[in-house]
């Protein structure tokens, strides 16, 4: 009997030993939760307005690296050659401002008065389509899709009014972060690349090499194949509408080129101004039709397909389209634009990354050590 008391003893005892370390885990949990979600936050908030600068920073870089490295030579340092570089970039781009603002600033003032133009007219075609889409299937007759594509429209025209001066501010302080990331990049990258590859263990150092030298080489082809691609689109697209009376060829093929970074959707996205506008301004007639063959027949199909995709885009983002569409939606979802732009290329590099894990530990073998020291036998 008075071992049983004891044996109950210890179990009550035991049970309340497991209560309180149960209690002091859940209550150090919540506590290093807490503190690690407020660290986050203040880390994202301070970090937030840098993104942008350091991603469009590394694009830069990546895109200068061939010139620098042509420049740099024994008589030329690489702090000469980049510098002699961004001054012809700036010189480049100053006459491009200078050429393309004052008809940017005609155009949008243009475009903003036309607007509820196109707008009521797109609303009347949609209008015709909703009344015999009712008329087919009486069950639709409560969707209003013209009020919801109304309301759409104006609260996004609204948004981009609003945030034009905004993108003014912001584009000021891209104008000053991103140069001067860029310089660093270019000068002290190597550096950089090398103080992170000393700290891997020498075990894993071979790997590190490998993916580090893996991954630059082919995102650098694949954002200059893509800056490329969409500068290409762009020009077509503006040179073929300039052939046509539409009006602001010049904006659209900006448009066009820009919407073309995003896999699948953007294109799609890219041609709607000018089919509207088209629509619109030229009606049903021959040009309408030229300019459909234009951005589906001649920029998409012909040229981004068959030629553009295959020579500069397919070596890099060997995706399933499945995995692309999920990379663009989590992008979007992250980032919005920006990360439905970078969202293809991160994916290719996780799986870049986790192809050369595995090769690496397929082929990964320990050094031949006998077991037993034959002078001891």
């Amino acid at each position: 009997m008075a071992e049983n008391n004891h044996r109950r003893n210890i179990t009550q005892k035991q049970f309340l030993l497991l209560f309180l370390i149960f209690t002091l885990s859940l209550a150090t949990g919540l506590t290093l939760f807490s503190s690690i979600s407020t660290i986050t936050a203040w880390a994202r908030a301070a970090t937030g307005g840098l993104f942008l600068p350091i991603l469009l920073s590394l694009i830069l870089a990546f895109l200068l690296e061939p010139m620098v490295s042509f420049f740099e030579g024994e008589n030329v340092p690489r702090t000469v050659s980049i510098l002699v570089i961004f001054l012809l970039l700036a010189g480049l781009l100053a006459l491009l401002a200078v050429w393309l603002i004052p008809h940017l600033q005609t155009t949008f003032l243009s475009l903003k008065a036309d607007f509820p133009r196109y707008l009521a007219r797109g609303m009347e075609f949609v209008n015709e389509f909703q009344a015999n889409l009712q008329n087919r299937f009486p069950f639709v007759e409560h969707y209003q899709i013209s009020t919801k594509i109304r309301t759409f429209s104006e609260s996004l025209f609204a948004e981009i009014l609003l945030q034009t001066p905004k993108s003014a501010l912001r584009l000021g302080s891209l104008l000053v972060l991103v140069p001067i990331f860029s310089f660093f990049f270019l000068r002290d990258g190597r550096r950089m690349v090398r103080t992170c590859l000393n700290l891997v263990p020498n075990r894993y150092f071979e790997l590190a090499h490998d993916l580090y030298f893996t991954v630059s080489y082919q995102l650098a082809n694949f954002i200059r194949g893509r800056i490329l691609e969409a500068l290409i689109i762009g020009i077509v697209v503006t040179l073929g509408l300039s052939l046509t009376d539409i009006r602001y060829p010049l904006l659209l093929g900006i448009f066009a080129g820009i919407t073309n970074l995003i896999p699948y959707i953007g294109p799609i996205i890219g041609m709607v101004p000018g089919f509207l506008i088209a629509f619109v301004d030229l009606g049903m007639g021959g040009q309408f039709w030229w300019i459909v063959i234009l951005y589906l027949l001649i920029a998409q199909i012909l040229l981004d397909g068959f030629i553009l995709i295959p020579i500069l885009i397919s070596k890099f983002a060997d995706l399933h389209p499945l995995w692309v569409i999920i990379a663009i939606i989590m992008g979007g979802k992250l980032y919005g634009v920006v990360g439905m732009i970078i969202g293809v290329p991160i994916a290719s590099i996780i799986k870049i990354t986790i192809i050369e894990i595995r090769h690496y530990r397929s082929s990964f073998q320990l050094p031949d050590v006998p077991l037993e020291n034959p002078r001891l036998m």
